[in-house]
């Protein structure tokens, strides 16, 4: 008996005129097994941050629950470690997977700008699950990486980037767009880079950069806004929006769109921008 069934059998005891009495204890006690039943079928629902999680790294992962994330090869990693009211600071510093996922990034020019106190979809990162993917060392991550021509006709810069999940030819591709695409008036912010790899952690924290990963790209400095450059935290940027719209068509967030700003910045996090 399913739970469409079991509800009209109950909904038409009481409710349609039937009198209890023409029913045997037997018909009740097997409706009342059957609800008992069904209770161990339902399932809780999958949590939608699993869900991007696993269609965006379909590589790596296999499968969710409604509190595990299966890689394919046997890893299990935990949705929700189960400490609840984490400050902002306390999720940068040790988040789960569900910290990592809360926020939600909202491409294209109609997002919420500025972005509000500590709203900034993708600065909470869960380490382990990008050591897992992309390398656990320094030497791990450089296995993969290959080498890219960003921007030949601007800024012919060879930059090594990750090959894992497709990251490298996603960079490519957002090179090929902005050239083919967009006029010379765009040219002087992408006509050198931040850098690209570079194992190391994030200035003043003991959390990795992307960088780190070989998954980030910074794009010129010389027009590019940081909130601890700048020394203050009142939202600024110079980066055109066609520049931002290309990155993201191709899985690439943008550090713009964070209350912690940082405009130069683009890093590759298809789970927060898959539909």
């Amino acid at each position: 008996m399913n739970l469409i069934v079991y509800l009209l059998t109950l909904f038409s005891l009481v409710s349609c005129g039937e009198n209890k009495s023409n029913y045997t204890n037997n018909d009740v006690n097997n409706i009342t097994l059957s609800r008992d039943s069904l209770q161990g079928e339902v399932k809780k629902a999958i949590p939608d941050g699993l869900l991007r999680l696993v269609k965006a790294y379909p590589d790596f992962i296999d499968r969710a629950d409604e509190n595990n994330l299966y890689f394919k090869d046997g890893t299990v990693m935990q949705w929700d470690d189960g400490i609840a009211g984490k400050t902002h600071d306390e999720m940068l510093d040790s988040p789960d997977l569900e910290d990592m996922m809360h926020q939600k990034y909202v491409k294209g020019a109609n997002w919420d700008s500025p972005p509000a106190e500590n709203f900034e979809p993708g600065r909470i990162r869960y380490e382990p699950f990008f050591k897992k993917m992309y390398g656990n060392t320094s030497s791990e991550v450089k296995k993969n990486l290959v080498t890219i021509n960003w921007m030949p006709s601007v800024c012919g810069c060879n930059v090594q980037v990750n090959s894992v999940n497709g990251m490298a030819e996603k960079l490519q591709a957002v090179s090929d767009e902005i050239e083919s695409t967009l006029g010379a008036e765009f040219d002087k912010y992408l006509s050198r880079t931040g850098g690209t790899f570079n194992w190391r952690n994030i200035a003043g924290t003991n959390r990795l950069s992307t960088h780190a990963f070989g998954t980030s790209i910074d794009i010129n400095t010389n027009y590019s806004n940081y909130w601890q450059w700048d020394g203050d935290m009142v939202w600024k940027n110079r980066i055109p929006m066609e520049i931002i719209e290309i990155f993201e068509k191709h899985g690439f967030i943008w550090g713009g769109k964070w209350y912690h700003y940082d405009t130069m910045h683009f890093e590759y996090r298809p789970e927060l921008l898959v539909e």
